[in-house]
């Protein structure tokens, strides 16, 4: 009888161990060899990064040492602003690791991977974010100067400000956890790792969804819809300038669009992909343009405060006051006094052309 039951356990056991290996023979999916995207990351990245970063800090710089000398943050235009500014800094922040990265490996540890990784999804998300916020107040101090003197206050924008950065720290917590150090084949690196390939496939596909739609569709919608509404109330005023007003309106969102659309195409075209596209497909062409059309995204941070400051009048005027103190030969007090200086904005009190 023992030896019947020994016969028996062997039997079902073998029968087991063959069921699982045929399992994992068909479950098996190679993983794609990135190494040619990897390499032209390398080459083209870098540069990149470091000009993106000189830009950043110099044009947020300013408008910093502005907002500091000359500005006063009890209006609600200079506390967004402000919070655009330190966005914009926060993410940029980050582009100098990536550019070594991308150039070699990650040398930094686990620590600065999560910090760095924070950093950079958290101002991403925050001055996309700032910008819909400062399209919206700009829509209501001019399209309703009237009725939104009683909301257009300092709680209001510090209220409006907190919940913004309440929202992108909230949609970076998956990345802040995800983020770690591995080792790879092409040495350490910095990315969402510590759990299974399918596991980081759904976030994967969960933060392109959510980059799509909660930080550019609905954003791009809102920057239209709201710049449409002013250009038709400033067309249909006598406001000085308008032409001037409607050009830099064009302008931003142009460039919005210009700078956001092929890099959000993409990861939407990404998303489908990973949804709907064979596992086996090992196509690099959609990485070679998220490479190419993420730089152009990132772009638009470095030159977004010379939209909402330096484009504008009062900013021109406290800009050319800075100059005038640390270069006199220009001659900058006399280009101060022209009397086109002081009447050529947009005469209402609500809004910053």
């Amino acid at each position: 009888m023992a030896g019947y039951d020994y016969n028996l356990y062997e039997d079902f056991f073998k029968e087991a161990n063959e069921s699982v290996s045929e399992s994992v023979v068909h479950d098996y999916v190679p993983l794609c060899n990135k190494g040619n995207v990897i390499q032209f990351g390398a080459a083209f990245l870098p540069v990149f990064y470091y000009t993106g970063f000189m830009l950043s800090l110099v044009g947020n710089g300013l408008v910093l040492c502005i907002i500091y000398k000359y500005e006063k943050l009890s209006t609600v235009t200079n506390i967004f602003l402000l919070n655009l500014v330190v966005s914009d800094l926060i993410f940029t922040s980050s582009l100098p690791f990536w550019a070594v990265y991308h150039k070699s490996e990650w040398v930094f540890g686990s620590a600065l991977c999560k910090l760095v990784g924070s950093c950079y999804f958290i101002g991403f998300n925050s001055s996309v974010l700032f910008l819909t916020l400062m399209t919206i107040d700009r829509y209501l101090a001019v399209v309703h100067a009237i009725t939104a003197v009683q909301s257009r206050r300092t709680k209001y924008a510090v209220a409006s400000s907190a919940a913004v950065w309440v929202l992108s720290i909230l949609a970076s917590i998956k990345d802040i956890f995800l983020y770690d150090v591995m080792k790879g084949s092409n040495g350490w690196r910095c990315e969402a790792t510590g759990y299974h390939q399918s596991t980081l496939t759904k976030w994967e596909l969960f933060g392109y969804y959510q980059q799509f739609l909660l930080f550019f569709l609905v954003p791009l919608v809102i920057i239209q819809s709201c710049y449409i509404r002013i250009t038709i109330k400033i067309m249909s005023t006598r406001m000085m300038e308008k032409c001037r007003a409607v050009k830099l309106i064009f302008v931003i969102v142009f460039t919005f669009f210009i700078c956001w659309t092929p890099y959000n195409v993409v990861i939407l075209l990404k998303a489908i992909k990973i949804s709907f596209g064979d596992p086996k497909d090992c196509s690099e062409t959609l990485d070679y343009a998220l490479y190419i059309t993420r730089n152009f995204a990132y772009l638009y941070f470095c030159i977004s405060p010379v939209f909402y400051t330096f484009l504008g009048k009062k900013f021109q005027h406290h800009f050319l006051k800075l100059l005038s103190k640390h270069i006199t030969w220009l001659k900058i007090d006399d280009m101060l006094s022209m009397p086109s200086s002081k009447s050529t904005s947009i005469r209402s009190p609500n809004t910053d052309y």
